[in-house]
């Protein structure tokens, strides 16, 4: 039995994506919180918390992406087909948001208030179409004859709308919780008292999306509650609830790093949920990874070139956060 490389690059995109999700979605959080915070010091203190990392971060978006095209290129045709229009609004939200970071450090006072709204609307707007474009492929993306058969907007719907909504209720704690890891002294218990209320509506998200997919989708509702797979899965939302336990009591007890690791659990845990009612299949509801690879030859070329580049992004990254670690304070100037 010969190489799966079809399964090799799905795992190779799951993983770009989650890095993604992870890396930016507490920069695009910090955005999401900005409005909470008025002082322009502890603004300055937020944004420098990430200001030697946030550019890198992207570059797992860059290989997933790439990874989607090369690998598996009628997904690509299809999922960009159909969304279009929030990805392009995402990409326009992302834009502003790296704009705006590095006007904002140069503006004069005066003026340094809109690059702030620049900010705040740029990461809010690239999130919320993230959201959506993922709501609006769980939904599932009609195709015919290995074509996009639907309409430009068909993601204008209330599932995909609501999926915005909780991304950024997401990635807002993300961000919080990275804000408590890294600052200290007002800003980090105004995080702390912004944590509880976070957490408590990034439950109530989950649980609405937990019902309403299966609900929607019998494929789902089969996977995820026919016999054994109840038992396989059962230990998913059992996780969920338990490090959502552990989350508030980390927070009510002001602990620094526990939350932020807690966070990232739990959106690794909605991840495999993600995963587990949606596989194998690359285009949702009926298209398999295998359905849409491109030929052997191009995966193995790609392969070889992907195998190189990515402990390089790996040795980076780590090494960008292990310079830059422990707390940043008010004094600590942007370069």
């Amino acid at each position: 039995m010969g190489v799966d490389l079809s399964l090799i690059w799905a795992i190779i995109i799951i993983f770009g994506v989650m890095m993604y999700v992870v890396m930016d979605g507490f920069d695009l959080g910090i955005g999401i919180l900005f409005p909470f915070v008025k002082d322009d010091g502890e603004r300055d203190v937020m944004m420098n918390t990430v200001a030697p990392v946030w550019d890198g971060n992207e570059t797992w978006l860059i290989l997933g992406g790439a990874g989607l095209f090369g690998a598996f290129p009628l997904a690509y045709s299809v999922v960009l087909s159909a969304l279009y229009l929030p990805l392009i609004l995402m990409l326009l939200g992302l834009i502003f948001r790296g704009v705006a970071f590095e006007f904002r450090f140069k503006a004069r006072p005066a003026k340094r208030h809109l690059w702030d709204k620049a900010f705040i609307g740029g990461s809010i707007a690239a999130t919320f179409f993230q959201g959506v474009a993922l709501g609006a492929f769980i939904e599932g993306i009609p195709v015919v004859d290995r074509a996009y058969a639907g309409g430009s907007l068909d993601w204008l719907a209330p599932f995909p709308l609501f999926c915005g909504l909780g991304l950024i209720a997401a990635y807002a704690l993300l961000g919080c919780t990275w804000l408590i890891m890294k600052t200290e002294g007002r800003l980090q218990q105004q995080m702390h008292d912004l944590a509880r209320p976070l957490v408590l509506v990034l439950l109530g998200i989950t649980g609405i999306v937990s019902i309403w997919t299966p609900l929607a989708h019998e494929e789902i509702a089969t996977r995820w509650f026919s016999l054994p797979n109840l038992f396989w899965f059962m230990p998913v939302p059992i996780l969920v609830l338990i490090c959502t336990w552990a989350l508030l009591r980390a927070v009510a007890n002001n602990a620094h790093h526990a939350p932020f690791v807690l966070t990232l659990v739990l959106i690794f845990l909605g991840y495999s949920g993600l995963g587990i009612s949606l596989w194998p299949n690359v285009i949702p509801p009926s298209i398999s990874i295998w359905d849409a690879a491109a030929p052997p030859q191009s995966q193995g070329f790609m392969l070889v070139g992907a195998l190189f580049i990515i402990p390089f992004i790996l040795m980076y990254t780590a090494w960008s956060y292990y310079v830059f670690r422990g707390k940043v304070r008010v004094e600590d100037g942007y370069h």
